[in-house]
C-alpha cells in the first residue's frame, strides 16, 4: 500500500462517517457512534476528522442539514419556518442568516428562484500540510507513573494547574533533576465546549508520596507510540496537531490506539526563551 492508497484508505473511511451522519440528521449522534462508524480510535477520531476534513464535526452537520434545507426549499411546501426548525435553528431569522452566508441568497429567494440544488461542497483545506518541519518517530514507550491535578476547561489555562502542582511539589523537595512534567489531553477543543474540557496536570514522584487534596495517581500506559517534539510557544502546538493527524497518520501504515494523547514538556519555560520550547508529542499507536 503506498503514500497515496493510504490516504484513500483514510478518506473512505471518513466517507462513511459522513453517510452515516447523513442518514441520522435529526438525532443526536456521539463522538463514540461517528468514530465506530469509521472504524477509528474515538480517543483521536475528532483529530483525524479535522485534519482530513478541514472543518469540526458540528461544522459538517450544519453544512449537511443547510444542504438539506435548501433541498427541501426547493422540493416541499413546507414553511420556511418549519425548514428552519428542521435545521435546527430556532428562528426563521437565524436560520435565513446561515442559509444566506452559505447560498449568498435568502430562503425565500433561493426557494422562489427553484434553481438547481448547489453541489455540496467541502471545507476549503489543504491536506498536506507539507510546509511545516516536522518528523515523527515510532517508538516503544514505557508506562509513566505520575501524580496528576485535574484542570477543567481551557487547555490553553493549565498552566495556572501546573503552578499549583509545583507549589505543592516544590517544599517537599519533589522538583528533582529527574521529574517528568506532562500533560494528558481526553477531549477535542474544536468540538467540546470549553467548559466541559478535560485534562490532567502530571508530575513523575517517587512512590508512596502522600497526595495533596483533589491529586490522583494516573499510570500513562506503555508500548507503541508515535512521537512529534514541537520546539516553539505552546500555543503553537496544534500546528504539530494538524501535521501529526492531518499528514504523518494516514500515510504512516499505522492506527492511533484507544489512549489519548499526551504531551511531555522536556524542558524548563520558566529558564528558556518561548522559541526554545520543546514539548513531545505521544500518540499511542495500535
Amino acid at each position: 500500500m503506498n503514500r497515496s492508497s493510504t490516504f484513500d484508505h483514510y478518506s473512505t473511511r471518513i466517507e462513511k462517517v459522513i453517510a452515516f451522519m447523513s442518514s441520522r440528521l435529526d438525532q443526536p449522534l456521539t463522538l463514540a457512534q461517528l468514530a465506530q462508524a469509521g472504524h477509528f480510535s474515538p480517543f483521536h477520531f475528532h483529530r483525524v476528522y479535522h485534519g482530513l476534513m478541514g472543518e469540526t464535526i458540528a461544522s459538517t452537520q450544519r453544512r449537511l442539514r443547510l444542504h438539506r434545507a435548501a433541498n427541501d426549499l426547493l422540493t416541499s411546501e413546507h414553511s420556511i419556518a418549519q425548514i428552519a426548525g428542521r435545521a435546527g435553528y430556532g428562528s426563521v431569522a437565524a436560520f435565513t442568516r446561515a442559509f444566506g452566508a452559505t447560498y449568498a441568497c435568502a430562503p425565500a429567494a433561493f426557494r422562489k428562484r427553484r434553481a438547481a440544488l448547489p453541489a455540496l461542497s467541502r471545507a476549503a483545506f489543504d491536506p498536506t500540510l507539507e510546509s511545516l518541519m516536522y518528523s515523527a518517530e515510532i517508538t516503544t514507550l514505557a508506562p509513566i507513573r505520575t501524580v496528576a491535578l485535574p484542570h477543567a476547561g481551557d487547555y490553553q489555562a493549565i498552566g495556572n494547574t501546573f503552578h499549583a502542582l509545583y507549589a505543592w511539589a516544590g517544599p517537599r523537595g519533589l522538583m528533582r533533576q529527574d521529574t517528568r512534567c506532562l500533560g494528558i489531553y481526553y477531549d477535542s477543543p474544536a468540538d467540546t465546549p470549553q467548559e466541559q474540557l478535560r485534562s490532567d496536570a502530571c508530575l513523575t514522584v517517587p512512590g508512596g508520596t502522600e497526595l495533596g487534596d483533589g491529586m490522583r495517581w494516573v499510570e500513562i500506559a506503555g508500548g507503541r507510540h508515535a512521537v512529534v517534539v514541537h520546539t516553539g510557544p505552546y500555543n503553537e502546538l496544534h500546528r504539530a496537531y494538524d501535521w501529526l493527524f492531518c499528514q504523518w497518520l494516514p500515510a504512516s501504515f499505522e492506527e492511533a490506539g484507544d489512549a489519548p494523547v499526551y504531551e511531555e514538556y522536556l524542558n524548563d519555560p520558566s529558564s528558556l526563551p518561548p522559541a526554545e520550547w520543546k514539548t513531545a508529542i505521544c500518540l499511542p499507536l495500535k
